[in-house]
């Protein structure tokens, strides 16, 4: 899989312009990932931590599926390594492979983007179970872009120590 990056407008509406650097984020995780083997994208940060830049694409699964398929749209769904809600499953990719990882990860965020284009607009609102609160779908764009370019500098400083490759 070969990442395209789309860049963000400079002007546009609201909604647009969090979509597209939702979607500028995701393709640059899906970057960090582009050119390695299964045992380097396991490969781990440093002792203790099990993160790996796989783990930290299960994890994205994970928290696709839960903002947009459980939160916003309401859906009763298990994790999808986990059947016991354990968020920390996802880190675990000892195991794992780019292939069913990215295959996961790619129907994921499918989803989010059909849930997302189909909302009538931000303003649309889900419960967040684990909070007992009501989220808007804005708050959920914005929690992704928050969320994936986190990970994002954890994937920059993982890729750099397999194979001294930087910047995004």
């Amino acid at each position: 899989m070969t990442a395209e990056r789309p860049d963000p407008p400079s002007l546009g509406g609201e909604r647009e312009m969090l979509r597209s650097f939702l979607d500028f984020h995701r393709a640059t995780l899906a970057m960090k990932a582009e050119g390695l083997t299964d045992e380097e994208l396991r490969r781990t940060s440093m002792p203790p931590s099990a993160l790996s830049l796989l783990g930290l694409v299960r994890h994205m699964c994970e928290v696709e599926r839960t903002w947009f398929r459980m939160v916003i749209n309401g859906e009763r769904l298990p994790l999808v390594w986990s059947d016991s809600m354990d968020y920390q499953r996802a880190y675990d990719a000892s195991g794992a492979t780019r292939s069913e990882v990215f295959a996961a990860w790619e129907a994921e965020v499918g989803h989010s983007r059909r849930i997302e284009r189909e909302a009538a607009s931000l303003d649309v609102t889900g419960v967040n179970r684990k909070w007992d609160e009501e989220v808007s779908l804005r708050h959920v764009m914005l929690h992704m872009i928050h969320e994936y370019a986190r990970h994002n500098g954890h994937a920059d400083l993982l890729r750099e120590g397999i194979d001294g490759t930087v910047g995004a």
